[in-house]
């Protein structure tokens, strides 16, 4: 089924029929992107700052390629959703303190933290797609099957948000996070969890987007 022109349906719906998204979330389809961003200058200057500030961290450069690594196989059709359905906000003032965080509805996706010199993740997923049998309840989570998409078990911990098919997954270290993002059943459970929220209809979060930063998450 291609995409529909019933204009009740929400979110990515309106433009990728449930085959199509159940294809890239499998990994069976590359999803044509749109060539052109629509951008707003008056975002981009706003949070320009933000941004050079930033790069000033020790951390930088490492953020910018994770998070590229992130838009390249977390996100359907960036460019063509990219604000309205999802967003990046850089060294958002909030009392977690994250240098960026990944957003879609009204749901935080992916969020990278200064660790000391290094850096840290929390990558929020569907329980469901890590207990045994798709089990919601909390005891049936695979511990061991987490840990050992991580370059250490040490590296990895859970934590569970309000919700009854939520998951928190915090990474330490940039290459256990890099890890995370190139294992299949992991790139797989945050698709899922994205195109759960990306349907829900528009980004919460638009005024907050960094351009600067969704730079590199666009980059070829």
């Amino acid at each position: 089924m291609g995409a529909s022109d019933d204009r009740s349906l929400k979110g990515l719906r309106q433009f990728l029929g449930v085959e199509q998204q159940r294809d890239w979330l499998e990994g069976r389809a590359d999803l044509a992107d749109g060539d052109e961003r629509q951008e707003s200058l008056e975002l981009r200057f706003k949070y320009a700052a933000r941004f050079q500030k930033l790069l000033r961290r020790p951390q930088a450069e490492e953020v910018l390629a994770i998070l590229g690594l992130y838009g390249r196989s977390c996100i359907p059709m960036p460019r063509r959703t990219e604000r309205d359905y999802w967003s990046v906000s850089c060294l958002p003032s909030t009392s977690d303190k994250p240098l960026v965080r990944v957003n879609a509805s009204w749901m935080e996706l992916f969020t990278l933290y200064a660790d000391a010199e290094g850096l840290r993740a929390r990558f929020i997923v569907h329980l469901s797609d890590f207990t045994k049998g798709g089990s919601l309840e909390r005891d049936q989570l695979d511990t061991l099957l987490l840990e050992g998409c991580a370059m250490a078990p040490e590296e990895v911990d859970c934590f569970f948000p309000r919700g009854a098919d939520i998951l928190g997954i915090n990474v330490r270290g940039s290459a256990s996070i890099r890890r995370f993002l190139t294992t299949g059943r992991m790139v797989r459970a945050v698709r899922r969890f994205n195109l759960t929220h990306m349907n829900r209809g528009r980004n919460a979060y638009q005024a907050s987007h960094c351009y600067g930063v969704a730079d590199h998450m666009l980059a070829d």
